[in-house]
């Protein structure tokens, strides 16, 4: 019998259809709100932005089972897949989509190269949750991801801005991407939650134990990820709510391969976990951690070579616009076709509210 859908559950999706509304509205409404919070930085990185996805990845990093991580290192085929999606597909298919849809918006075009090329190591960690998938892998894959990320972002961005374009005869760019720069979004944006995760599991259940940690602590901490996602939302849709609501043409112009790319590879991954037997846990992974992007690092990139009103940087903040409401479709989906899927033991919990839940699962 499929249990009913929690307040939360059925509030989840106006509750960020409303940040959106809110981050594009003050944007739009509040004169130099964009460029108040913009300003608010740290050695480059934006400090609003870099809060709310902090808080946002702790509490679900704090779930993770970091003793259960060498069952996920020891399955190939999951890493395998992982890794031929994010680095040799996710780049190849956003360069084809980008030149197919927008071929005479080329600083669109180059934007959305650069977005195929940013990673997933944040918000993709709250999809996966939402939909049930395997915290374990999530944590793995992520990580894995962003080691790949600072050696591999600046000669794919060289390979598919300047190399393949002179190639085929098409017009080519470069961009300004310090492997330090790169390594240094990687540490905030994963490894200070990762390590702060970490550090609570180990430290709770050695004072208190498992049972303590995950009856108690992790209640407690929960909802703070669906703050963190909603300030995320607000703040990442104020800096360009202006830009935005008043250039919506340009926006949809993006928006299509945008969509076209999310949804070709989060069921490319759906597939392919599948056909390979990874089961609905990890095969959820796989799936939103091909589709999900590190839009930080795209937008970061996008603002230090073309500047911070161009259309590259435009483009990398259409990213999040489009990503948040289609890879929350996809997390419901998801869930619908759990039942395709042989029962495991390990989840018990088929809401989508796992992420802020107040029961963890077993």
């Amino acid at each position: 019998m499929v249990a009913r859908l929690s307040t939360l559950d059925r509030f989840l999706p106006a509750l960020i259809g409303l940040a959106m509304l809110a981050g594009l509205l003050l944007g739009r409404l509040v004169p130099g709100l964009g460029s108040a919070i913009q300003s608010v930085q740290v050695d480059g990185i934006s400090l609003p932005i870099a809060i709310g996805l902090l808080v946002m990845m702790y509490p679900v990093l704090a779930k993770v089972r970091y003793d259960r991580l060498d069952s996920v290192t020891a399955d190939r085929r999951l890493l395998v897949s992982s890794l031929v999606l994010n680095w040799v597909v996710g780049p190849a298919l956003m360069f084809a989509l980008a030149w197919l849809l927008l071929p005479d918006l080329p600083a669109y075009r180059t934007g959305l190269i650069i977005v195929g090329l940013a990673r997933c190591i944040a918000m993709v960690i709250i999809w996966n949750d939402l939909a049930c998938g395997d915290r374990e892998a999530a944590a793995v894959l992520v990580a894995i991801n962003s080691l790949f990320q600072v050696v591999a972002f600046a000669v794919l961005g060289w390979f598919y801005l300047s190399v393949l374009p002179g190639w085929l005869g098409l017009a080519q760019t470069g961009i300004d991407a310090s492997p330090w720069d790169i390594a240094r979004s990687v540490l905030i944006f994963l490894g200070v939650p990762l390590l702060a995760g970490f550090a609570s599991r180990r430290l709770g259940e050695r004072s208190r134990g498992r049972d303590w940690y995950e009856t108690r602590f992790i209640p407690r901490i929960g909802p703070w990820a669906l703050y963190g996602l909603l300030f995320t939302i607000v703040v990442l849709f104020a800096l360009q709510g202006e830009a935005i609501t008043s250039r919506p043409w340009d926006v949809a112009r993006i928006a299509l391969p945008l969509l076209a790319y999310f949804a070709l590879m989060w069921g490319g991954g759906y597939g392919l976990g599948a056909a390979i037997g990874l089961g609905y846990e990890r095969t959820t992974t796989l799936a939103f951690t091909a589709a999900g992007n590190n839009f930080e690092l795209a937008i970061a990139v996008a603002i230090a070579t073309f500047g911070a009103t161009s259309g590259q940087a435009l483009a990398g903040v259409v990213g999040p616009l489009i990503e948040v409401p289609v890879l929350l479709a996809l997390v419901y989906v998801s869930l619908a076709l759990r039942r395709r899927f042989a029962p495991r033991p390990r989840r018990t919990t088929t809401s989508t509210s796992t992420a802020f839940a107040t029961k963890p699962r077993s």
